[in-house]
């Protein structure tokens, strides 16, 4: 809704949007519209990151709504998803259900990752200074919450929640493990912070009008920092209400960050892609649960399992091995092991194999343990390559690579082949890493190819964190174990570490916006791993790209003191969304609340002052130089000297003007330009970084340079 449009006549905007919805209800001969139907048709209203309204409506009574004065655009109910790869709210092909590997901190972490404080147990109201819940869109959708199966209150049931705050602001644990694995002092990574806690997400989704209202509610509440682990499709500016809602954060100096997504290693998979959104990949740590199997053989494969049980299989002793698939590259029933397909009679007293897909991981085990299997062997397909999975099975289960995994199958096909599982806890010290883990979501930006996302990678997989007490640590119903930490994998875990570490700037610097914080943490970002090596992608054990890993890996430490920002005010953000062909009124969803217009101050979306440098020849081959521009806001010693590196393209020359920036006093802005001549068109983008250096600070910047294909 248009802010400024309300009518004298209302007191407020609440009495305004009121009068809106009950004015466009359609009347029944049986039952007239009444203030009762008026306000159970009003869920929401929102009046600090934007203005608007959520109502429930038909399509008829949405027509008569657009007529009225005021309103700038009217968004569908849509669902959003939780993006850890184990939730057991959003069953999907196995492409989004990896809960793979992830490992002890880096040296510069101390611990940082290593999360937790099971929140509903420890310290609460010291912790906790908030916690509010959102279903009103939910149930206007799905029904009514049936409160036997969930808590129709803030409490977590799905541990989701739990998991994520715990990440961002658990308080410091000793003795912290899931069932011995990952023994260590944990806390998250802003301990001394406070949390608000807001529930969006029921069984059936979260709803974006549920979302949107946490959102408006958490800034009026004063939150410096918001942690959003979830995300839906991707969708143009002003049709994406989270984008919309987020705008309106950033206006009032909040942090906003995101997950990319579990859609990895495929390209084009990302979510959250607006600017004014910190978009966070996932990355592995030095740390791994290995276990192996032992075949009939001989010959041992090392895999990975966060299995614990009483009653483990005898390593002296060869059980049998059978794969109900035949081998071929397209999965079966049977060999998926999906609920109902084993027959008890044919698996009981063996070791099953199972294909990953459809199913979560491990429902598979629970399934092969009804059917009376001892035990079972995970394998990778295609999909997953050899990124390793840890569950917390119910029965002695490991998880394999796709190559180990076709062997093991191949000589499954024997006659009178066994095998038996061994567990060997927690192993440190795991090179390479970190490594872009599989399941996260890569670019590029296709909504905007100028703005590179992911923005960076974090940790998220297989972090430890506070666990809910309400469900046992494999989300299945029928486990009836209670941990007060769990380990899980997913965007929805390196998110929090991000929105953690904002938070531990926003401290420091109180002043810096959130565009300030996002730079501070993107240009001191590393993109090579503890073999002094490029950061290598899961999916294909090779170099990983900007398109993977946006600027790199985070790195607290050196995010405190960045030497130079590229600091980007609302203004500038909207002048982004100018150059993005969107018409007066989708413009005027984003402008209206500050009553913002377009003063064309960017030459085209690349020039927006973002830490990232993306340039796009067009199709035109005639096109073939480019200018970029930057400004630089320094933040380090008051006198100081940079000088610029630049890497070399095969396809163009790239200068940089002027290549020494020397400042002369704390905060003073100086810009610089970047022009691109192309030698030779490339049929695939070319990657590399643009480095300031004053003999303390490296600032970088990914650089990615993209020929359109001729028409």
């Amino acid at each position: 809704m248009d802010k400024w449009a309300k009518p004298d006549v209302f007191i407020d905007h609440v009495k305004w949007y009121s009068s809106l919805v009950k004015s466009v209800l359609a009347s029944t001969p049986e039952k007239d519209s009444t203030v009762d139907e008026e306000e159970e048709r009003l869920l929401y209203t929102y009046q600090t990151a934007f203005h608007g309204v959520s109502a429930h409506l038909s399509e008829e009574e949405v027509k008569k709504l657009q007529q009225q004065h005021g309103v700038l655009a009217v968004f569908p109910e849509t669902k959003y998803q939780l993006h850890t790869t184990r939730s057991p709210l959003f069953l999907g092909l196995d492409r989004n259900d990896s809960s793979k590997l992830w490992s002890r901190p880096q040296s510069h972490w101390k611990g940082a990752c290593e999360t937790g404080r099971g929140f509903e147990k420890h310290h609460c109201s010291k912790k906790i200074v908030g916690a509010r819940v959102f279903y009103r869109g939910y149930e206007a959708a799905s029904g009514k919450i049936n409160e036997r199966d969930e808590y129709k209150s803030a409490r977590d049931q799905d541990g989701h929640g739990t998991h994520t705050a715990g990440t961002v602001a658990g308080s410091l644990v000793r003795g912290a493990n899931l069932l011995g694995y990952a023994y260590g002092t944990a806390r998250g990574m802003a301990p001394g912070a406070r949390v608000a806690a807001y529930k969006v997400c029921w069984v059936g989704g979260c709803f974006s009008s549920d979302i949107l209202s946490a959102v408006d509610q958490a800034v009026a509440d004063g939150v410096n920092v918001l942690s959003i682990s979830l995300g839906g499709g991707v969708s143009s500016y002003n049709r994406d209400s989270l984008s919309i809602a987020a705008f309106g954060a950033m206006e009032k100096g909040v942090f906003v960050s995101c997950s990319a997504g579990n859609g990895g290693p495929d390209p084009i998979s990302l979510t959250n892609v607006s600017p004014w959104i910190t978009t966070v990949g996932a990355s592995t740590m030095d740390r791994d649960f290995p276990a192996t199997v032992k075949l009939g053989t001989g010959k041992i494969v090392t895999g990975a399992s966060l299995y614990k049980g009483r009653t483990n299989l005898s390593t002296q002793k060869q059980y049998p091995l059978i794969y109900l698939g035949n081998n071929s590259s397209s999965p079966m029933p049977g060999s998926l092991c999906l609920e109902g397909t084993l027959n008890g009679a044919t698996v009981a007293g063996k070791i099953v194999i199972c294909d990953r897909g459809i199913s979560p991981r491990v429902q598979k085990g629970q399934v092969v343990k009804e059917a009376g299997g001892v035990g079972m062997i995970l394998t990778n397909t295609a999909a997953n390559g050899e990124e390793l999975v840890a569950d917390s099975h119910l029965l002695p289960a490991i998880a394999v690579g796709e190559m180990a995994g076709r062997a093991i199958k191949h000589y499954a096909s024997a006659r009178n082949a066994t095998a038996t599982l061994r567990f060997l806890g927690t192993k440190l010290g795991v090179r390479p890493s970190p490594v872009v883990a599989a399941f996260s979501s890569r670019g590029p930006n296709v909504l905007t190819l100028e703005i590179l996302k992911p923005d960076m990678v974090a940790p998220g997989v297989n972090i430890l964190a506070a666990w809910t007490g309400a469900l046992g640590p494999s989300s299945l119903p029928i486990d009836q174990r209670r941990t007060n930490f769990n380990i899980l994998s997913g965007t929805s875990m390196s998110c929090p570490h991000v929105s953690g570490i904002a938070a531990l700037l926003k401290a420091r610097h109180p002043d810096w916006s959130p565009a300030a914080i996002k730079s501070a943490l993107m240009t001191t970002a590393y993109v090579h791993d503890n073999t002094y090596k490029s950061l290598k992608d899961a999916s294909s054990a090779t170099p990983s790209t900007p398109y993977d890993h946006g600027a790199g890996h985070i790195n607290p430490r050196k995010a405190v003191d960045p030497g130079l920002i590229y600091d980007i005010t609302a203004q500038d953000y909207f002048e982004f969304l100018c150059t993005q062909e969107l018409s007066p009124s989708q413009l005027m969803v984003f402008g209206k609340f500050s009553n913002r217009t377009c003063h064309h101050s960017l030459a085209n979306p690349g020039d927006l002052n973002y830490p990232a440098i993306s340039a796009v020849f067009p199709e035109d081959s005639k096109v073939s130089v480019l200018t970029l521009h930057r400004t630089v806001t320094n933040v380090g010693s008051p006198v100081s000297s940079y000088h610029v590196r630049v890497s070399l393209f095969k396809g163009a020359v790239v200068k940089v003007e002027p290549a020494r920036l020397n400042f002369t006093s704390k905060h003073q802005k100086l810009s610089y330009k970047v022009t691109f001549e192309t030698k030779s068109r490339q049929k695939a983008p070319e990657f590399g970084s643009l480095i300031w250096k004053d003999g303390i600070h490296k600032v970088r910047s990914p650089v990615v340079i993209t020929w359109l294909a001729s028409l």
